[in-house]
C-alpha cells in the first residue's frame, strides 16, 4: 500500500498510476491522517456475459405474476394506514 499526503498525490499522481495498474492501493492522507483509498478497478470483461445461464434451473410459480396486495403497494409508495 502506498501512503501519500494530498500535496504529493496532486503533484505526482502520474508516477503512481503504473503501480495502481499492477494492483497496489494508495492510501490518501491529510496531514498524515488517512482520509481515502484509491484502488485499481477490476479488469473489464473481454466478451459480454452470456444471457440465460440459469435457464431451466428454477421455475416461477404462476402466483408470481398476480397483482400485489393493496397494503404492500401502499407500503412501496410510502402511504400509511
Amino acid at each position: 500500500m502506498i501512503r501519500l499526503n494530498i500535496h504529493e498525490a496532486k503533484t505526482h499522481l502520474s508516477r503512481y498510476l503504473k503501480r495502481l495498474e499492477q494492483g497496489e492501493t494508495i492510501l490518501l492522507c491529510k496531514r498524515n491522517v488517512p482520509i481515502a483509498e484509491i484502488r485499481p478497478l477490476s479488469k473489464q470483461r473481454e466478451r459480454p456475459r452470456p444471457v440465460g445461464l440459469a435457464k431451466g434451473d428454477f421455475k416461477l410459480p404462476p402466483e408470481f405474476f398476480d397483482p400485489l396486495p393493496e397494503d404492500l403497494l401502499d407500503a412501496f409508495e410510502g402511504k400509511r394506514n
